[in-house]
């Protein structure tokens, strides 16, 4: 009989640890990998303070010079009219229509604006109704006149054959003293009827001048143009009930068209009437002018004055109120020039140029501060900062200060045209 044995456990075999030398190439791997960073950003960095500092770039350069730039006064201004009328009612009443619209060329004595007008003609009738009542009455003054005056020839011929008869004997002296008596009374009787005929004749002047008056007050019910002119602005419309002095259209002669710029106190001695000027609209538009009129009262606040451009011809489009630039052209300004493009920046945000130590063969660029003047479109004149035969780059967008650069083939002087 078999014996059966108890089973055994059977343990799988531990595995065996790793090499110590199978973890170095791991450890190896991750260093290179740093040091091959690390080399890469130091050459990374070696080449850019190479490209940066010791590599000469070719910049166009120019050398600061003497010479002269126009000089120009230049302001922020806005369109004006010298001639602006605004049409209003002189009286109230109801606007009927409306004969203009903005942008309509007018002429003078154009109807432009109709007011309700049937109450003020009632009161012209009632007027010409009192006048017609007058006439009647005057000529009622006359006859009454024309009768005292043949009653007044009658009298006196009674009392002279009266006086006749007293003198023959043949009448009482009471006969004669009723004729004396009746021949006053009618030259009375004709003084009354003169004075009558001088009161129709004052109340006819008096109701002449109230139908002036009537005529005159109706006449405002049609507004006309009072000039030659363009309608810039339309306040009233159909139906609105108006007031006397409410606007109702606004004209202005685009002949008397003009920029009003204000000018600082410093600068205005240089502007004289007649100057040449340039005018830039906002629409971009650039039209000659002229400067018409200096203002003599300054700005107490900005211690500026106005100055009055007109325009050599009339805009095409226009409007009041417009945004402009004027130019003025004030003679020229001397001193160092370079070209406009060298004006830079520094960090602190001062203006200067970049000077080149090394002079026109080249160097190491130098920020120099500088006080500025006029410019035109490529020079820019320098008042303080240069002394002139400084090599300046020319063009200073995008160079650094203690930046090697060297003159490019086209670099020119800063004077040279």
């Amino acid at each position: 009989m078999s014996e059966t044995l108890p089973a055994r456990e059977v343990r799988p075999p531990r595995a065996a640890a790793p090499a110590r030398d199978a973890v170095e190439p791991k450890k190896l791997t991750r260093r290179t990998i740093v040091i091959a960073v690390a080399g890469l950003l130091l050459v990374a960095a070696a080449g850019a303070a190479y490209w940066r500092f010791a590599r000469a770039v070719d910049l166009p350069v120019a050398v600061a010079t003497q010479g002269a730039i126009a000089a120009r006064v230049v302001g922020p201004g806005t369109v004006q009219a010298r001639i602006p009328v605004t049409l209003s009612a002189r009286v109230s009443a109801t606007v009927v229509q409306v004969h203009a619209d903005v942008g309509d060329a007018v002429h003078p004595g154009q109807l432009l604006v109709t007011l309700d007008d049937r109450d003020l003609s009632a009161r012209r009738g009632v007027v010409a109704g009192q006048q017609e009542a007058l006439l009647r009455n005057t000529e009622g003054a006359r006859a009454a006149l024309v009768k005292a005056q043949a009653d007044l020839e009658l009298a006196r011929g009674k009392q002279r054959r009266d006086a006749e008869l007293l003198a023959q004997g043949f009448v009482s002296q009471a006969v004669l003293d009723a004729s004396n008596s009746g021949r006053d009374g009618a030259a009375a009787g004709v003084d009354a009827a003169q004075a009558a005929l001088a009161a129709r004749a004052a109340d006819a002047r008096s109701l002449s001048q109230e139908a002036r008056y009537a005529d005159a007050v109706l006449s405002y019910t049609r507004i006309v143009s009072p000039m030659e002119g363009v309608v810039i602005q339309r306040l009233g419309e159909v139906g609105n009930t108006v007031v006397a002095g409410t606007p109702l259209l606004k004209i202005v002669d685009p002949k008397s068209l003009w920029v009003a710029t204000r000018v600082d106190e410093s600068v205005v001695g240089r502007v004289q009437p007649g100057q040449k000027a340039s005018i830039r609209l906002r629409s971009g538009e650039v039209l000659p002018g002229k400067v018409a009129r200096i203002a003599r009262q300054s700005d107490a606040a900005t211690r500026e004055l106005d100055v009055h451009v007109a325009f050599d011809s009339v805009p095409q489009r226009f409007a009041i109120d417009q945004e402009a630039e004027v130019s003025i052209a004030v003679g020229e300004d001397r001193g160092i020039l370079v070209p406009l493009a060298a004006l830079t920046r520094d960090k602190a945000g001062r203006e200067g140029v970049l000077v080149i130590d090394g002079g026109s063969d080249g160097g190491r660029t130098r920020f120099q501060a500088v006080e500025t003047g006029g410019a035109d479109a490529r020079q820019l004149l320098i008042r303080k900062g240069l002394t002139g035969g400084e090599a300046v780059v020319a063009n200073a967008a995008g160079v650094t200060a203690n930046q090697r650069v060297r003159p490019a083939a086209a670099s020119v002087p800063a004077s040279a045209p």
